[in-house]
């Protein structure tokens, strides 16, 4: 069992909002003065988006990969123009299903790998009916609960 399943998702209701982007960094360490001087307007497709006729989105469901902060109701931007990379998350048709994991070249041998301790490592081999069908540029998730 792969743990996870990918729903696709349109990308159309997102391509077209623009929303404030302030000039000033938030601190994720110690608190900076505050500013609010507006530096632009953002928009979420051009900004989520380098390849929009080879860009899906598809929802997470699953916990494999939960150690790479993917989790289950997570949606993923995937760009199926970009080539798969050592260590880059990946989203795979694998035996009949979707499956997203981290790519990993070990000995010239491909390896689609786990974030999660429970699962383990899938060897890609010939026998295989595997294609990777995008690279993951985004994970799309609120924030969780502490």
């Amino acid at each position: 069992m792969h743990a996870h399943t990918l729903e696709p998702i349109t990308f159309d209701a997102i391509d077209s909002v623009e929303l404030p982007l302030y000039a000033s960094y938030v601190a994720a360490g110690f608190p900076s003065p505050a500013d609010d001087h507006l530096e632009d307007r953002i928009d979420l497709g051009k900004y989520l988006v380098q390849n929009p006729t080879s860009t899906y989105m598809m929802r997470v469901k699953g916990n494999s990969m939960i150690e790479a902060n993917i989790h289950d109701g997570d949606i993923l931007v995937i760009d199926k123009s970009l080539a798969p990379a050592d260590g880059l998350p990946v989203v795979c048709f694998l035996d009949g299903e979707f499956t997203v994991k981290t790519f990993r070249m070990i000995d010239k041998k491909a390896f689609l790998m786990p974030a999660n301790p429970a699962y383990k490592p899938i060897e890609v081999t010939e026998d295989m009916d595997m294609r990777v069908w995008g690279v993951v540029v985004w994970v799309l998730h609120k924030p969780q609960r502490i």
